[in-house]
């Protein structure tokens, strides 16, 4: 087995530099777009179904401007665009057809209507998702260059760090699609109307989805480590971590649950609010 020389950064005399530029500025006019589409519906809600793709695309931009597709570069940029486009799909299923959701609802009134939320959602909701989704990103951009010279397999194929990231992939994955299912099974039943869902996946974590958020970009990251720029790369993850357990996901969507459910503090006490472990009887 031998050390994998370094490769060059260009493609087809394309820089890293132009093509991450590029990329955003494929993101950035997606995003824009989407909030003028936003405004003529009045409905910044959009944005939340367009997240999953919005993480994706850029990884198809990288593959599409590159000659040299390396099974790592097109394993990844596979696997991201499941992952998104399940997502995206599943969100517009759920969310089309049901109004604002009541975040949006809320900023727009503190805004003062409709005129002033115009360009307060372009900048604080529109742009700043696509800044947060292009730096989430990162590791199925970067992670399409080069091969790292201090790890030990053969040029092109995967090794032990890729094969375990798959893994957690495919975990977190499995988490966010049975949760999503079983909880939109839940709610179909008219007898568990008004009910909370503890049952399945929801038995042994609070936040099925969110974990599996973390678990499929943990994973996407550790496949990118692999690459030359893979470490550049690590807080990624993190800032989606952070966002799905202290802002927007978990802690956000409790404080709403709580005042919905009587039981719900029951429910915490019984139920791993972030990573899942065996139902406590």
């Amino acid at each position: 087995m031998r050390i994998n020389k370094r490769k060059n950064i260009s493609e087809g005399g394309t820089s890293f530099l132009q093509i991450i530029l590029v990329n955003f500025g494929i993101s950035l006019t997606a995003f824009v777009a989407l909030w003028a589409i936003s405004v003529k519906i009045k409905n910044a809600s959009i944005v939340d179904i367009f997240w999953g793709p919005a993480c994706a695309l850029p990884a198809a931009t990288t593959w599409l401007q590159t000659e040299s597709h390396s099974l790592r570069a097109t394993l990844m940029t596979t696997l991201v665009l499941i992952w998104g486009l399940r997502l995206g799909l599943y969100l517009g299923i759920r969310n089309v057809g049901h109004g604002e959701d009541f975040r949006y609802v809320r900023m727009r009134e503190k805004a003062g209507g409709d005129g002033p939320f115009v360009m307060r959602s372009l900048t604080h909701v529109f742009v700043l998702q696509c800044c947060i989704s292009f730096f989430v990103s990162l590791p199925v951009q970067i992670g399409q260059f080069g091969f790292s010279e201090w790890l030990l397999f053969p040029e092109g194929e995967l090794g032990i760090i890729a094969y375990l990231g798959i893994t957690i992939f495919v975990i977190g994955l499995l988490f966010e699609a049975v949760g999503d299912h079983q909880l939109r099974q839940f709610k179909k039943n008219p007898e568990n109307k008004g009910k909370l869902m503890d049952r399945g996946l929801w038995s042994w974590t609070r936040h099925p989805n969110y974990f599996g958020d973390a678990a499929v970009w943990t994973g996407l990251t550790l496949v990118a480590l692999e690459s030359q720029w893979g470490f550049l790369t690590i807080l990624s993850p993190l800032l989606m971590i952070h966002f799905l357990y202290n802002l927007s996901g978990k802690a956000l969507l409790e404080r709403s649950m709580s005042r919905r459910y009587p039981d719900y503090e029951d429910y915490r006490r019984r139920v791993s609010g972030f990573l899942p472990r065996p139902p406590a009887r």
